[in-house]
């Protein structure tokens, strides 16, 4: 399972992440849902390893930053990086040498069959599109065969058929216990995936939903909704502390 536990980081005086805190269970999918700007990549690069925070991070009850924990965990940036020396099949043996893990040769030509990869094996790092580069960064992630995946907008410049595939790999991942973890703003992409949808905006997280416990409502909806309500109060807070401004003003005039 993955916790976050009282994440709090700061850029300079900017307060990114505030004390947020959420679950993803084995063998469930959690959305991390909100717009640019919500601080979404924040708590994802903190969970990856990428930043320095305050608080506490749980991957299969280990914490995220040991070794051992690192093991269990596998994380898709949203903008991947390829080595440019080295071709697409080196970059899945490097991952695995890294990782210590033994794949069949089965097991790697599955991985290339499914994003169509296979031609694409002895290509540079350099030599991929975008999309490509995306495809080769899911596949070290999947061939790690880990318990806990972290994807950071993983279908943002995939093609048709790549997102029909990762979302049938996503759900094969859940049934055998897998936690994933996806960050995303694009609803439409994950309605048909999740289990448990944490709304995130302005660096803080609205709330925590469960699918079974919406019964028929719309993600979508719920979103909106949600931040909405978030919007109004604070805008109702900011037109009580100007009304309070102006009291004061009119009372030094006294």
């Amino acid at each position: 399972m993955l916790e976050v536990i009282g994440l709090s980081k700061k850029y300079g005086k900017t307060l990114a992440a505030d004390n947020v805190g959420f679950t993803v269970p084995d063998g469930k999918v959690g959305i991390l849902l909100g717009p640019n700007g919500a601080g979404k990549s924040t708590v994802i690069k903190s969970i990856a390893g990428l930043l320095r925070y305050k608080g506490t991070i749980r991957i299969q009850e280990m914490d995220s930053r040991t070794t051992e924990a690192k093991k269990h965990f596998a994380y898709v940036p949203e903008l991947p990086y390829m080595y440019e020396a080295l071709t697409v099949r080196e970059h899945i043996e490097f991952i695995t040498r890294a990782y210590g893990v033994e794949v069949s040769e089965e097991e790697i030509k599955s991985l290339f069959d499914k994003f169509e990869l296979t031609d694409k094996q002895d290509k540079l790092g350099n030599e991929l599109s975008k999309g490509m580069m995306q495809k080769v960064s899911i596949c070290c992630a999947l061939i790690t065969k880990p318990d806990v995946i972290l994807l950071d907008e993983p279908m943002v410049g995939l093609d048709p058929a790549a997102i029909k595939e990762l979302k049938s790999v996503i759900l094969e991942l859940r049934d055998r216990g897998c936690t994933v973890l996806i960050s995303t703003h694009m609803l439409e992409m994950v309605k048909e995936l999740w289990d448990v949808t944490f709304v995130m905006d302005k660096g803080h997280i609205l709330g925590t939903y469960a699918r079974e416990s919406l019964a028929n409502e719309d993600l979508e909806e719920l979103f909106f909704q949600v931040t909405g309500q978030a919007e109004k109060a604070e805008s109702v807070a900011e037109g009580d502390m100007s009304h309070a401004g102006n009291d004061s003003v009119s009372d030094d005039g006294r």
